[in-house]
């Protein structure tokens, strides 16, 4: 029997839409207050369902993140292909750091995604490989420019700003835009100049990067 052409199927798949969102949006919350380690239970708590129904729609940790985050990732893409078309590369770079940074202040898990890594969550893979094309190619055309020191690797501005990425939250919460501050002066040490001193040891590799950016979490699974 149906009501209204809505039988015992159509609710059910009404109820398994209604818990993902729940389970997205509890999710999105707890994330950006705690980061990519909040406990999934307790996602699981606060949009009203079971573990079993948690697993049932995100089998794992990586295939949640992957949806709760695939809009803020692919605003970060885009913020990268600006960037890229700017005239200027130096500006190009400071402007893509500036949205960066701005999306991390305002977002915990924001930041564990971009300055970790994490294996499986498909999208972030996307980004942080756009991530590095577009910090190369405008670092390499800065070096062009002249307003890039030159022996500036990419993989050495990625492993600082994910150092400094870290202590956003901290920031943020004292003052909401006290992290422009270090971000400026991280940015200005990359400027060419007469002044500069070599830099000690060699850049790392991007197997390397990749290996750190693990390391620093998130740990749970």
């Amino acid at each position: 029997m149906t009501v209204d052409g809505k039988g015992p199927g159509a609710t059910r798949r009404s109820d398994a839409r209604r818990n993902r969102e729940r389970l997205v949006e509890a999710a999105r919350e707890l994330f950006a207050e705690q980061g990519l380690d909040a406990p999934l239970d307790v996602i699981a708590r606060r949009a009203g369902v079971g573990n079993a129904t948690l697993y049932r729609h995100f089998p794992s940790r990586a295939a949640l993140v992957d949806e709760v985050f695939e809009d803020t990732l692919t605003a970060t893409m885009a913020a990268g292909e600006r960037a890229r078309t700017a005239a200027d590369a130096w500006t190009g770079l400071v402007d893509y750091m500036e949205s960066v940074f701005a999306g991390l202040a305002a977002d915990r898990g924001a930041i564990d995604l971009m300055t970790t890594g994490l294996e499986g969550v498909t999208t972030l893979e996307a980004v942080h490989a756009h991530n590095r094309e577009t910090v190369d190619a405008l670092l390499r055309r800065g070096r062009e420019q002249g307003t890039v020191r030159g022996d500036l690797g990419t993989e050495d501005l990625l492993v600082a700003l994910a150092a400094l990425g870290r202590a956003v939250p901290a920031l943020a919460t004292t003052a909401p835009d006290a992290w422009r501050r270090p971000l400026a002066l991280l940015l200005d040490g990359l400027r060419a100049s007469p002044a500069s001193a070599p830099l000690p040891e060699p850049p790392l590799t991007a197997d390397q990067l990749d290996d750190v950016l693990r390391k620093l979490g998130p740990h749970r699974r």
